[in-house]
């Protein structure tokens, strides 16, 4: 069933499916209405789960960890300076091995204060162990939430569903909706590998020495590998029960292409327009939407991108002192491909900024007309001094 809703709500919807047992959040624009929601769906009977309200976002995580080592299906949510409060402790649910799910809706740090779209609160966490899906629109918000928590529980990795601040999450649009009992099927119940019960007590999270923290880091890369083929399996369960999948990474009109361009979020939607409508003048232009950021699907990039003859690559986030984070990454993964293609850095979007068709379309031009990257970013979309 279609129902008309904003992107923060599919959110909702996909938590209440997967029938979570307990949840814990702070209100942090603009992922409130996700929880907002959730604490009426608790109030109401609509959820039988328990909501634990903090003074906090690293209190938020904290109650999580010690509710999904309690062995239950385990949400909260975060953006911006929440998601960095919650830093330390998304080290420990990674490292504990634990199935959390969390929505982070992308929004600028500060200062100055900013309550809009950009992506350097998550990607300023791609380094604690957290499985990292970014998402397009509203279904792809509710499919991918309703897929987090058994990829997290299969792989025992926190995943984190990523949703572009108000261009998604207060941005109403038609929503499919399965019913109960469809959602069970693909989603069953949560059987935890390991928890604190007093019928078989046990330690967690306790002191590593040196003859065997490396080993348990170890680990976590293992799981963190075997997530590419798990996503996939998960996927096709899905696909043959819901009849939709997005792949780690999507390819549209990129076997001819000259020029591909590679976004993520709603600038992929954006970015299939000028694709379109470029095609239909001749230009041999493809695009990339990268869903999957962590683990990073080296592979899939270096099939998809390998031979291209030059790669721009949208960033709306920056690394002080570097470049585009996603441009490093790609950069990276192709540096010993034979032959490997340009990669041309783009910045922009920060802070919210419309990322218009005009942008892209101005960046497939400079792309296609410069011999090379003339630095490792350019910056699009600035306003001249005054």
């Amino acid at each position: 069933m279609k129902e008309v809703i904003e992107g923060s709500h599919a959110v909702s919807e996909a938590v209440r499916m997967a029938r979570v047992q307990v949840m814990s959040a702070y209100p942090i624009t603009p992922q409130t209405h996700i929880v907002e929601a959730l604490s009426e769906y608790c109030a109401d009977g609509r959820m039988e789960a328990s909501f634990i309200c903090v003074e906090s976002e690293h209190s938020a995580m904290a109650a999580c960890i010690g509710a999904s080592s309690g062995g239950v299906r385990t949400f909260t949510a975060s953006s911006s300076h929440g998601l960095a409060l919650m830093h330390e402790l998304l080290h420990w649910a990674s490292a504990a091995r634990l199935p959390i799910v969390m929505a982070e809706v992308n929004r600028a740090l500060g200062p100055g204060w900013n309550i809009w779209m950009d992506q350097t609160d998550s990607l300023s966490q791609r380094d604690t162990g957290w499985i990292q899906l970014y998402c397009e629109d509203g279904q792809e918000v509710f499919d991918t939430t309703l897929q987090a928590f058994r990829l997290a529980e299969t792989v025992n990795l926190p995943v984190m569903v990523v949703l572009d601040a108000f261009f998604l999450s207060h941005t109403y649009e038609p929503v499919d909706l399965p019913d109960q009992e469809t959602a069970d099927r693909f989603l069953p119940p949560f059987v935890p590998n390991i928890r604190l019960e007093h019928e078989n007590p046990c330690a967690m999270s306790q002191m590593a020495p040196p003859g065997h923290y490396m080993e348990m880091r170890h680990a976590i890369q293992g799981a963190m590998e075997t997530v590419f083929e798990t996503f996939s399996e998960i996927e096709a369960d899905f696909d043959a029960v819901f009849g939709r999948k997005y792949g780690m990474l999507e390819a549209v009109e990129c076997e001819d292409a000259e020029v591909i361009l590679v976004v993520t979020g709603t600038a992929a939607s954006t970015c299939r327009q000028v694709v379109a409508d470029l095609r239909k003048k001749g230009e041999r232009i493809g695009m990339v939407k990268l869903k999957m950021f962590r683990p990073f699907p080296l592979e899939a990039i270096r099939e998809t991108l390998g031979g291209a003859r030059k790669i721009a690559v949208l960033d709306r986030n920056f690394s002080f002192g570097a470049s585009g984070i996603f441009a490093q990454e790609i950069r990276a993964a192709l540096c010993n491909h034979p032959g490997h293609p340009q990669v041309f850095g783009y910045i922009g979007g920060l802070g919210g900024r419309d990322i218009t068709t005009d942008t892209l379309e101005t960046i497939y031009r400079m792309t296609k007309e410069s011999p090379e990257p003339a630095r490792e970013s350019v910056w699009v979309g600035l306003k001249e001094e005054e």
